[in-house]
């Protein structure tokens, strides 16, 4: 027995070689291979589309690129296009004025008119989704220029909503021409097309629990101390989430702004957006590289306002599920 245990403990057990290891790693890179290879076109559009045309854009808005020239003839300006920017650009500033009020006014009434008309398609009636599906049409529309002409031509001198006005003896205006209404013009039109927000808060009134309204009701909780002790607080990851998202669409208005104002940012740059600004300076102007720059400062701002709200967000939002400190 005891030579039996001495020659078993002379036994080394095998180790692998280095062939033998390699095997697990080549079964692992073969098996990911077809994952690699779907991948593979949206990696090269992520290429071709997104990336490669930001780093040029980046380098371009350090020349006085006008796209007419080669790129192999440009100048380099350095940061000359970010100070004319902040300096000596009077119409940047009024666009950044236009898209910030566009945002502040139109984003908040966006999310009231699509909490408000979830609140009441958040019933189990006949028609109900007929009723969500209709309001849920022009968001379907988007931002299209088909869109946008209609629009124009429903609140121009004779449109079909002065028409509506004259029936009770109301004299209009010509709303999309008058600088005084032509940015609140396109406000209206961002705000009707709620129906995205709206399906959003369909969602998230689905998952609040029954039993809390019951409880509340219980302890004598009317209906507006319901929706603001219980539905508010249960919904507020959801009005987070619509309100990410409904900021950085309201900044990124241009199409709406192109139509109405024929490419312009008329009457008087009273819809002078941001985007439509940078689109006159880079194609209209051929000033590409000052343009560039524009597109990176509003890149960078989008982002910086996303942190803040992520950041400000934790004082507000209300996970049900998060563990309390």
């Amino acid at each position: 027995m005891t030579t039996v245990r001495t020659a078993q403990s002379r036994i080394e057990p095998v180790r692998p070689g280095p062939a033998d290891r390699q095997g697990p790693r080549r079964r692992r890179h073969s098996e990911n291979l077809p994952g690699y290879v779907f991948l593979s076109p949206w990696l090269l559009g992520l290429l071709a589309i997104t990336a490669i045309p930001m780093m040029l854009s980046l380098y371009l808005s350090f020349t006085d690129y006008d796209i007419l020239t080669p790129l192999s003839e440009v100048n380099w300006v350095g940061w000359d296009n970010y100070r004319r920017m902040f300096t000596s650009d009077p119409s940047y500033w009024h666009a950044v004025q236009v898209t910030v009020t566009f945002a502040l006014v139109a984003v908040p009434l966006k999310l009231a008119a699509a909490l408000a008309v979830a609140l009441l398609l958040n019933r189990a009636i006949r028609g109900i989704g007929l009723f969500r599906g209709l309001f849920y049409l022009p968001s379907l529309l988007g931002g299209s220029v088909a869109l946008a002409i209609v629009w124009r031509s429903m609140f121009s001198r004779d449109g079909s909503f002065n028409s509506f006005l004259a029936f009770f003896g109301i004299e209009g205006a010509p709303w999309v021409n008058d600088p005084r209404f032509a940015l609140e013009t396109l406000m209206v039109l961002a705000i009707w097309q709620f129906g995205a927000p709206m399906v959003i808060f369909l969602a998230g009134l689905k998952q609040v629990p029954a039993e809390l309204y019951e409880a509340a009701s219980v302890d004598g909780a009317g209906t507006w101390s319901q929706f603001r002790n219980v539905t508010l607080p249960m919904l507020s990851p959801v009005i987070f989430f619509n309100l990410v998202l409904e900021t950085i669409h309201g900044f990124q208005g241009f199409t709406a702004a192109f139509v109405l104002s024929n490419g312009t940012g008329g009457p008087v740059d009273s819809t002078l957006m941001y985007t439509l600004d940078l689109y006159i300076k880079g194609f209209v102007e051929l000033n590409m590289g000052y343009a560039s720059a524009m597109a990176w400062v509003f890149l960078l701002t989008i982002g910086l306002i996303t942190v803040v709200l992520f950041r400000t967000g934790r004082f507000w939002v209300h996970y049900s599920d998060a563990e309390e400190h």
